[in-house]
């Protein structure tokens, strides 16, 4: 982003809270649950809920903003573990750091979030996942999670939200390095270093980030492929970012990224006997992307931004069995801002995009071509605002697909706020559902969702509130079908539905001498489907989740503590699986040495809680880690 996007420190404005220029900082918009000492003011600038940068009064999505000074007192050591606080949000993963994490947001599908770097799509085009555990979290500048569906701004993938990371940029006074290592349980080693700055027309940021631990047995003795070991990760990642701005006004900045991670694993044969297959993989994430910003009238803004995202993996099993796909995604988009009268800002955009998959499996078509044409219209009247948005996907191998949005907001009182959105969205079918040799399905439709929301918010002196209310219906969902006829065992097909239910509760508030945060979500999900498993509940959807954070500053020293809850969930269709409940609480603190050093400590799964996300997969049990941080004032 741009040099405008750096955090201040603005004081909070009070009452009168909802008057023309503010009225839709509440509403649905549920502000994150992390943010203690600098909540966001009116001021605050986000992108991802309208492709735009707008005030935060500019969307009537609900939001999380999670920024470098949460990411940094959470001491969290991956992008996981920051987004598993956000309401709406579970995760299942697969046995400890580094291995496969699937995100849901608002008991969606893991592959309906829509993911961008910078601004730039990413993920695997044959899988239709990201993946999260790879991302540097100590290159990362802001993470901002929209919750609903956003297909009419973004396409494909949008059902359940939209998840952008912004990576580290520079500022405007001189060069800074940053630095930490750190090192802790299971042999684990973390380190990052860097520079930013910039001068007044120039901005930068040159970093990297490194992660090696020996890792947990990821696979628990009741699977048949267990192998009594530790299944250790490393990464090793690299990101600069620079930008300029003319005297015209023309802004440009652009994005490098790569990560590369290995992974152990457990694969053994059930055939053989105290023996394993040492399976392995190696993943990579590239990414390039540039922009350019300008105004050729003062009422109209322009944004041109193209990208090429890469998703590299190789699987090694003994030397009998190896695999390897690379998918890439280039993509290209124009936005204009056309703002018609104060408060009043019409955008037309188009999107162009190429998915391209190779390797060692050769799929029957091996590229699409995807272009899509929308218009949003934000404005606003007394008491009232409002956000429109229309979209047609012209994709290469399903045709045409419309999608719509719409939310209105009224300001109750000074203090409370009413929201209510309908949207619409779709989820095209991946490389592997579609043309996986003896397995995919070229007939397949793209799967559809329809959405409503309503929401409820307050703004005091004392903190603030949020609720929100949602029903998703999902329709032509894409499960496995047995008896398609195609493909030795079956293939995907459009047989399943789904209608989830869910609410949304966050809370904040600053008491005795504490910032605290928490934020709850009740889900319930129902299989559709006209087949055995109709009425039975989503796999791996958690029904209750809740998250509490304390933190506290005393002189040199800060304290904080997190809960994180889960209720029961099954791990499979016929929901003969379950997974129980858990809860784990982590203590941090940390001790300035001087303004620009500090230690830091940070204790994991305190209690040593043994549970699982996803079935016969391992979880952490308790851990400590220590920290040495340097940022240049």
């Amino acid at each position: 982003m741009s040099r405008g996007w750096h955090d201040g420190d603005p004081t909070l404005i009070r009452k009168p809270f909802f008057r023309p220029a503010a009225l839709a900082l509440l509403g649905g918009t549920s502000i994150s649950p992390f943010l203690i000492a600098a909540p966001l003011t009116l001021d605050e600038q986000v992108v991802t809920a309208t492709r735009s940068e707008r005030p935060v009064r500019a969307s009537l999505a609900a939001s999380t903003v999670i920024d470098r000074e949460e990411i940094e007192r959470s001491q969290a050591r991956s992008v996981p573990e920051l987004l598993r606080r956000v309401p709406g949000v579970t995760l299942s993963n697969n046995g400890g750091p580094g291995k496969q994490t699937s995100v849901s947001i608002r008991g969606t599908e893991s592959d309906h979030v829509l993911v961008l770097i910078d601004g730039v799509k990413v993920g695997s085009v044959s899988n239709g996942l990201t993946a999260f555990q790879d991302l540097p979290v100590e290159l990362i500048d802001r993470i901002e999670v929209v919750r609903g569906p956003r297909s009419s701004l973004y396409g494909s993938e949008a059902i359940g939200g939209v998840i952008q990371i912004f990576t580290r940029n520079g500022g405007q006074d001189g060069a800074k390095p940053w630095f930490s290592a750190g090192y802790g349980t299971h042999d684990s080693y973390d380190g990052s270093a860097g520079v930013s700055g910039g001068d007044g027309r120039a901005w930068y940021s040159l970093g990297v980030s490194s992660q090696d631990t020996d890792g947990i047995d990821a696979l628990n003795a009741r699977s048949s492929y267990h192998e009594p070991d530790a299944d250790g990760y490393r990464n090793l990642s690299g990101n600069l970012r620079a930008g300029y701005r003319f005297d015209n006004g023309l802004e440009l900045d652009g994005t490098l990224m790569r990560a590369k991670a290995h992974n152990d694993y457990d694969l053994v044969s059930p055939y053989s006997v105290g023996g394993g297959w040492n399976a392995n993989a190696d993943n990579e994430q590239r990414l390039i992307g540039g922009r350019a910003r300008f105004s050729p009238l003062e009422p109209w803004d322009v944004t041109l931004q193209a990208g090429r995202s890469e998703d590299l993996s190789r699987e090694e099993t003994g030397g009998l069995f190896s695999s390897q796909f690379d998918s890439q995604r280039n993509s290209a988009s124009w936005l204009n801002d056309l703002t018609l009268a104060e408060g009043h800002v019409l955008t037309l955009g188009y999107d162009w995009q190429q998915d391209e998959v190779s390797g060692s499996t050769a799929f029957d078509k091996d590229s699409r071509l995807n272009k899509g044409w929308f218009a949003q219209y934000l404005g606003e009247h007394g008491r009232q605002d409002w956000q429109l948005s229309l979209r047609r996907d012209d994709n290469e191998q399903f045709g045409t697909h419309d999608t719509g949005n719409a939310a209105w907001g009224y300001a109750l009182t000074d203090a409370v706020r009413f929201s209510l959105s309908y949207g619409t969205a779709f989820k095209a079918p991946s490389f592997n559902e579609l043309y996986f040799p003896d397995y995919g399905n070229p007939n397949l439709d793209a799967e559809t969702s329809e959405t409503f929301e309503v929401g409820l918010a307050g703004e005091y002196d004392w903190g603030r509130w949020s609720a929100n209310a949602f029903r998703t219906n999902v329709d032509d969902m894409i499960v496995h079908d047995a008896n398609s006829g195609l493909g030795l065992f079956g293939s995907p097909n459009n047989i399943g539905k789904a209608r989830i239910d869910g609410i949304e509760l966050v809370l904040g508030s600053h008491w005795l001498g504490w910032d605290w945060q928490a934020n709850a979500t009740l889900l319930d999900t129902e299989n559709r489907a006209h087949d055995a498993n109709h009425g039975n509940e989503l796999p791996r959807r958690a029904r209750e989740v809740f998250n509490l954070d304390l933190d506290r500053r005393i002189g040199r020293f800060g304290l904080g503590a997190t809960l994180h809850a889960e209720g029961r969930r099954f791990d499979d269709v016929e929901n003969d699986d379950r997974l129980a409940g858990y809860a784990t609480v982590d203590l941090r603190g940390e001790y300035w040495l001087t303004e620009e050093w500090r230690l830091q400590a940070k204790v994991t799964n305190l209690l040593n809680a043994d549970y699982e996300t996803a079935l016969d997969f391992n979880q952490p049990g308790q851990a400590v880690f220590f920290t040495v941080r340097y940022q240049a004032l």
